[in-house]
């Protein structure tokens, strides 16, 4: 891909440096070029000014130093000094963590005292041994580590979170990481080409499908995130993305009645709208399908309870009866008006969640909506991951900072959450203020 794709742009913005050089380039990639190719200090960023072609290479980036408004400059980060999560088994890791999982600080890389390190920044240049971050030098399955300034501990792991955009929860439906290559190690094709395979996945078709570069993407509902490759003889095949150790952030409860599709439908029903019976769906019998429950952990394919894992019109399973394949099920509306308008007219109605609203300032409130007014998803509150904070469930026992639903811990104007976009740290959510007269 473009080498600016490693780096994060910020517009009209300078920063105080210490540790700097300057170059004349004509564009952004030569900057780049020269941050990459630098050998006078570790270039974490640099910037570009428009007018005077200029280029700075820096060993800061803005999360070490102030920043200041510059209109004809642009600041480009690289990216993985940002990350403060790992992937994988972290041993490209670059974060600022500097204690280990028991709270000791870290020894410093470079230093003999209180233990003689076989790892340093002479023998490892390329493993990131800088200050006393927390790094995985050696490839350890267990994470990055460090020395500590413990006499009597040499070394332990830290605890640095899994980045969730490059794990998956579930099928992968939601991963948005950048793994670019399948299981067998082929380059994917980009999803806006249509060679060597011709393909009908378009970014303009599926819009919240996120099919940018060349990055694996799951759009049709398969078993995990695959990519068509570069390969002319290989159409299509997996991508090896590992499974993210923190649950699923919650949605919103888990339904027993039908809204819209039904796909978050948890009820009971195992019945078919002709009255067969529901198919267990770890059974093979009478009917052999794919929709194995181990193999779709968060479709809640309990039972033979019917469910609506596809995508189809409305819940449905697969019958008891042998000549009958599957069927549709009779899910009772969650708006009982409406229920009673389908049962005259015999047309599933596709029925609205109740709208959750708050009273005064809702800090009473605790619905589930984790959605900010401007539509970004929200940050579970017991995660640093963006953004550092100290609104936590310890702290604030009493504001039910569960998972990340929408809160008012501090007593602000409404319900907010800090978002899951890197680039903005928190915003109002998207709820109304309650009638109180209705509400009685």
């Amino acid at each position: 891909g473009d080498i600016l794709d490693d780096y994060l742009r910020t517009d009209g913005v300078w920063i105080l440096i210490r540790n700097k050089q300057f170059y004349k380039t004509n564009n952004e990639k030569e900057c780049a070029e020269k941050c990459e190719a630098e050998s006078n200090f570790n270039c974490r960023a640099f910037l570009f000014t428009r007018k005077k072609l200029q280029c700075l290479t820096l060993a800061e980036n803005a999360e070490m130093t102030v920043t200041f408004a510059s209109t004809d400059t642009d600041l480009y980060e690289k990216r993985i000094y940002l990350m403060q999560c790992k992937r994988g088994i972290g041993t490209d890791y670059r974060g600022t963590e500097a204690k280990t999982q028991r709270g000791i600080p870290c020894q410093k890389w470079a230093e003999k005292i209180p233990h003689k390190p076989n790892y340093t920044p002479e023998t490892h240049p390329n493993a990131g041994l800088e200050e006393n971050y927390c790094r995985n030098p050696d490839a350890d399955e267990s994470g990055p580590w460090c020395y500590t300034t413990d006499p009597a501990k040499r070394f332990d792991y830290c605890a640095i979170p899994e980045c969730e955009d490059q794990c998956m929860h579930c099928n992968g439906e939601d991963y948005h990481g950048e793994v670019s290559r399948t299981e067998s190690g082929l380059e994917c094709q980009r999803w806006n080409a249509q060679e060597p395979h011709m393909h009908g996945f378009i970014q303009e078709h599926y819009p919240e499908k996120d099919l940018k570069m060349n990055y694996c993407r799951n759009p049709d509902g398969d078993l995990r995130p695959w990519c068509f490759t570069t390969n002319p003889n290989k159409r299509w095949e997996y991508c090896n993305i590992s499974r993210c150790t923190t649950p699923p952030a919650v949605s919103g409860l888990d339904s027993q009645c039908l809204s819209g599709r039904g796909e978050d439908y948890r009820g009971r029903i195992a019945i078919t709208e002709s009255g067969n019976a529901c198919q267990h769906w770890n059974s093979q019998l009478p009917h052999k399908h794919g929709w194995i429950p181990d193999r779709y952990p968060c479709k809640g394919l309990e039972e033979n309870y019917c469910r609506n894992p596809d995508g189809e019109k409305k819940p449905w399973c697969y019958t008891t009866n042998s000549s009958i394949r599957w069927e549709y099920c009779t899910i009772p509306p969650c708006d009982r008006t409406e229920q009673g308008i389908a049962g005259m007219n015999n047309v599933p109605v596709q029925a609205p969640l109740t709208e959750e609203c708050y009273r005064g300032k809702g800090q009473s409130y605790r619905g589930t909506t984790s959605v900010t007014a401007s539509g970004k998803k929200c940050q579970a509150w017991s995660s640093m991951f963006p953004h550092s904070h100290i609104k936590t469930p310890d702290r604030f026992p009493d504001a039910d900072l569960r998972d990340n639903y929408c809160r008012n811990p501090d007593g602000d104007s409404s319900p907010w959450c800090f978002t899951t976009d890197p680039n903005t740290i928190w915003e109002y959510c998207n709820l109304k203020r309650c009638d109180d007269h209705t509400q009685e």
